[in-house]
């Protein structure tokens, strides 16, 4: 292939869906996933414009080949979740600085155009200052944040010191399509829906009144393409993207108790180390620069995926 995008991370929720936006507007793309999350049937089969490296960050060699004929990088590729941080933090700092440090180094000597990274909002710690915005410090408070701040601080050296133009997405709590229910650390969308269909019972750690700014997948997806032909003036930067609201995890779950017409009260368990009390972005940055604003509500995006989860009840959610 020649002049593709490689996609780190690019089986998997979020990966999955910026590849199918990628092969939709035409371009080449190469897939580096180590399938520990992502799933193949996530990505189309026997499409001539895809290649995909099953295989880790971790391995230098794997990521240099994946930059091969590369024009740039969608780097999405890490151990996510703040709980896995606390209870395993050795395996997600490798992936996640270590791994990142193997991605920007092949990028460096592949001569990449540019290099797109997701960056948390868990970079913000228990800051109660909303709306978030970028010139806010940063004060991880979980391995994970610490994580995604390093490789805020490490994309943005690899820019001033070596001239790679990086760009970094702050995701505020992604939902959508094909975001896994069965992982021990597990989102709270799926598994609110999961529990709903099947019968079972939410559980709300804490007192239900946290807020969070979810975003519905498609605004990431939008973000990350307008990132790819953004100017020179985002490179070194990083970005809030996310709905510039604020949702409480009661009435998520309400809203979704409601779309599936169960009626089944949830159950208060206690708050989780590392919760942060509330959530919101500030996307004026991103608007300004990039040209970029959500383009889908947090009420379009949840009925999108109730509706794309219950359709799939028997086959997609199954095969887990």
């Amino acid at each position: 292939m020649s002049k593709s995008i490689l996609v780190t991370g690019g089986a998997g929720f979020i990966g999955s869906h910026v590849v199918e936006a990628l092969l939709g507007e035409g371009r080449e793309v190469v897939v580096l996933d180590d399938l520990s999350a992502g799933r193949m049937d996530n990505l189309p089969a026997r499409e001539p414009r895809l290649e995909v490296l099953v295989g880790s960050i971790l391995d230098p060699e794997l990521c240099a080949r994946g930059m091969r004929h590369c024009e740039a990088v969608v780097h999405l590729a890490a151990l996510n979740s703040v709980q896995r941080s606390l209870h395993d933090p050795r395996s997600v700092v490798d992936v996640n600085v270590m791994g990142s440090l193997n991605v920007l180094e092949a990028a460096r000597a592949a001569g990449v155009s540019r290099v797109v990274y997701a960056s948390s909002s868990s970079v913000y710690g228990a800051s109660l200052t909303l709306p978030k915005r970028e010139d806010q410090p940063m004060a991880a408070g979980s391995p994970y944040a610490a994580t995604k701040a390093a490789l805020e601080q490490l994309a943005q050296a690899w820019t001033r010191g070596f001239g790679l133009p990086t760009v970094g997405l702050r995701f505020f709590n992604v939902f959508g399509p094909r975001q896994r229910p069965h992982s021990p650390y597990a989102a709270v969308v799926p598994l609110f829906i999961e529990a709903c269909l099947r019968g079972g019972e939410c559980i709300i750690h804490g007192d239900g009144e946290q807020t969070r700014d979810f975003s519905y997948v498609e605004n990431v997806v939008t973000a990350n393409l307008r990132a790819l032909v953004a100017g020179e003036t985002c490179f070194g930067n990083v970005y809030n993207i996310a709905a510039g609201g604020r949702i409480s995890i009661r009435m998520l779950h309400e809203e979704i108790a409601t779309l599936l017409r169960r009626e089944q009260p949830p159950r208060y368990e206690p708050w989780r180390r590392g919760d942060t009390r509330h959530s919101q972005a500030d996307g004026t940055a991103a608007a300004r620069d990039m040209g970029w604003t959500p383009n889908v509500s947090f009420e379009q995006g949840i009925r999108r995926t109730v509706a794309w989860y219950a359709e799939r009840e028997e086959s997609w959610w199954h095969n887990e």
